[in-house]
């Protein structure tokens, strides 16, 4: 059947639920919650673990946008007719893109 949530278990999981929606690991939302429920906790270590977190999206979000200009550039090397020849399976491959006319 159905099972029965305490209201400290629902707030749990709205909690782990919001931090999943932000990105955070697993491992992350671990500390997370354990500090959540830690009434002694310094804040100072939720703020460094959301610092990190922001570091890390960062990176994540430079590295996207690196594959994005890439992709962007071999779409406009593409002709896209009806010709096999195709800089986006080339590059796939590892082959060098012929040059642009």
């Amino acid at each position: 059947g159905y099972r029965q949530y305490t209201e400290s278990d629902v707030h749990g999981l709205r909690f782990i639920r919001r931090a999943r929606d932000l990105g955070f690991s697993m491992d992350e939302i671990a500390g997370l919650l354990a500090l959540w429920q830690d009434r002694s906790r310094a804040s100072s270590q939720v703020k460094r673990i959301a610092q990190e977190h922001i570091a890390d999206l960062g990176e994540r979000i430079a590295a996207m946008q690196a594959m994005q200009r890439s992709l962007q550039t071999l779409v406009s090397c593409c002709h896209g007719d009806d010709r096999p020849d195709c800089p986006i399976l080339d590059d796939l491959a590892g082959e060098p893109a012929p040059p642009r006319h």
